[in-house]
């Protein structure tokens, strides 16, 4: 434990332990003076004296706890098993107990000339020896506790490193399987239509220079413009085969989104779906009331499936539950195919 938080725990704790102690001790002095002493003794006893005495107590027993807390957390300190240590504490605290009341009951007895009560040392003895294992037990449970605070904050902090690194990784593998399908779609389309490749060349261009940015979040209006660049990029390949609707409320546009969210669910839609002339496919943007956007489309499935690594829906889904601890809700309902991405105030 750092120096100054030692001085200032023992100092809370002596105040709070002493102030408990001896509040009890009055009040169970005054219940008993007025139900159980006689006129004689409560006369005797008056609760100015008592006070007094209490107030000469309270000082001594203050002292001595705030000194027993300072060398309990030093001993704690120690690279010890923790029985000796434990041992340790009590020997200390014990003869420092006997030592400490030896010593104030001297000096009350050099006090009594002016008018306070010589003390019992047996009593002072045996009640500074009861404060003391209070105080042992005590410093043993804050210690445990601040050790087992600082575990689990070491274990937070580990598993945030292995997330963002798990996160990492999962961004890495988006960026060059967004470059191989895009060299492999510019391949296709230079045996297909020169002009239409310098097309494509030109708008990848621009589109790469989004995925070049380090963000982990960006804002929807960020995403959607890299979007419609990408969408723009498809429509130069397939033409009137596919078609894109967005209905985007503008007040989402300042919303958090994870970067090539959307793109990949275009891609993962065009991949899977057919795509012509006779049945063009339609791929939607909707923002919704409850502060996210899904990306639906027609199930025109393909008879052959597409060969590829099969990144995806798995690797998005799994970028949000590390970022937000959310989950992407993909449904298929009507013919239709719809994926719900929640957006970030």
């Amino acid at each position: 434990m750092i120096p100054h938080r030692i001085y200032r725990t023992a100092l809370i704790n002596s105040l709070v332990l002493n102030i408990v102690l001896y509040s009890i001790t009055l009040l169970a002095f005054l219940y008993i003076r007025n139900t159980i002493f006689t006129e004689d003794i409560r006369y005797a006893i008056s609760t100015k004296t008592m006070i007094i005495h209490l107030v000469v107590n309270f000082i001594e027993t203050f002292l001595f706890s705030f000194l027993l807390y300072v060398l309990n957390f030093k001993l704690l300190s120690f690279e010890r098993r923790t029985k000796i240590r434990l041992s340790l504490q009590f020997v200390c605290s014990f003869v420092v107990a006997i030592l400490f009341s030896y010593l104030f009951v001297q000096i009350l007895i050099f006090l009594s000339n002016y008018g306070i009560s010589k003390p019992l040392l047996a009593i002072n003895i045996i009640r500074d020896i009861f404060i003391s294992i209070v105080i042992v037990l005590n410093t043993l449970l804050i210690f445990l506790s601040r050790k087992h605070q600082q575990a689990a904050l070491e274990n937070k902090t580990l598993i945030a490193e292995n997330m963002r690194t798990r996160y990492e990784a999962l961004k890495n593998q988006v960026d060059p399987h967004f470059l191989f399908n895009s060299l492999n779609t510019l391949y296709a389309l230079i045996k297909i239509d020169d002009d239409k490749a310098q097309q494509y060349v030109q708008q990848l261009s621009l589109v790469f220079r989004y995925t070049l940015q380090n963000n982990e979040i960006i804002s929807l209006e960020e995403e959607l413009n890299f979007t419609c660049a990408y969408c723009r990029l498809m429509q130069i390949r397939y033409g009137d085969s596919l078609r894109f609707e967005y209905k985007i409320d503008q007040r989402f546009h300042t919303y958090k989104i994870i970067p090539l969210s959307l793109q990949i669910l275009v891609e993962n839609a065009i991949k899977h779906n057919v795509a012509t002339t006779k049945q063009p496919l339609t791929i939607s943007f909707i923002s919704n009331d409850n502060g996210t956007i899904s990306i639906s489309n027609p199930i025109q499935l393909k008879k052959e499936k597409e060969s590829g690594e099969g990144i995806g829906l798995a690797n998005l889904s799994e970028r949000y539950r590390l970022m937000w601890q959310r989950e992407i809700v993909i449904t298929q309902n009507n013919g239709m195919f719809n994926v719900e991405i929640f957006l970030n105030e």
